[in-house]
């Protein structure tokens, strides 16, 4: 890696939404993450990680899981030491799905979501998923390797439509720009 370009090191990805209305199913959104190996970034990722998983070598945890949005702040956080991770991954992507629990629930119907992502006290992004309100599921962040070996930042909330296990096998695909 060039000493001049550090690239991205560490980030917190972090997700919060408001409870359900009282009488109505919890709202439960997760934040899940996954390595694309350096011979096939687009393809099948190496694993994911998402609520009760971490990555082997530990440089992928969520720290904070919520199954209703209740608490304060942000209700899920992700932490992701990209600086790390081994260089046989050249591509990160996160995504956040809702869970389809007892109805079809979008964007739409939860209340007040808000996604952060930052490193250190840097924010990098921020959205409310106005752009996806009739998705399911969006990817929020892609980090790729550039020729040094630094990770670089590519912003941008992509709607999908589709069960939770559909996309996880999906996210990865080739992005839109």
């Amino acid at each position: 890696m060039n000493g001049l370009n550090k690239g991205i090191r560490k980030v917190e990805i972090s997700l919060r939404w408001d409870p359900s209305a009282s009488g109505q199913p919890s709202t439960d959104l997760d934040l899940v993450a996954a390595p694309y190996p350096a011979g096939d970034p687009h393809g099948d990722p190496a694993y994911v990680v998402h609520f009760d998983s971490r990555s082997p070598d530990g440089t992928i945890t969520l720290n904070r899981d919520s199954k209703d949005g209740q608490g304060f702040g942000y209700d899920e956080v992700m932490t992701l030491e990209l600086d790390r991770l081994d260089q046989r991954y050249a591509r990160v992507v996160v995504g956040v799905v809702i869970q389809q629990h007892q109805a079809r629930r979008t964007f739409s119907g939860v209340g007040n979501p808000g996604l952060r992502i930052r490193e250190g006290y840097t924010v990098l992004a921020e959205d409310d998923f106005g752009g996806v309100l009739g998705a399911t599921a969006a990817t929020v962040a892609e980090f790729v390797r550039d020729g040094s070996g630094a990770w670089e930042f590519r912003p941008g909330v992509l709607g999908f439509e589709g069960d939770p296990a559909s996309f996880t096998r999906a996210m990865g695909a080739v992005r839109r720009s």
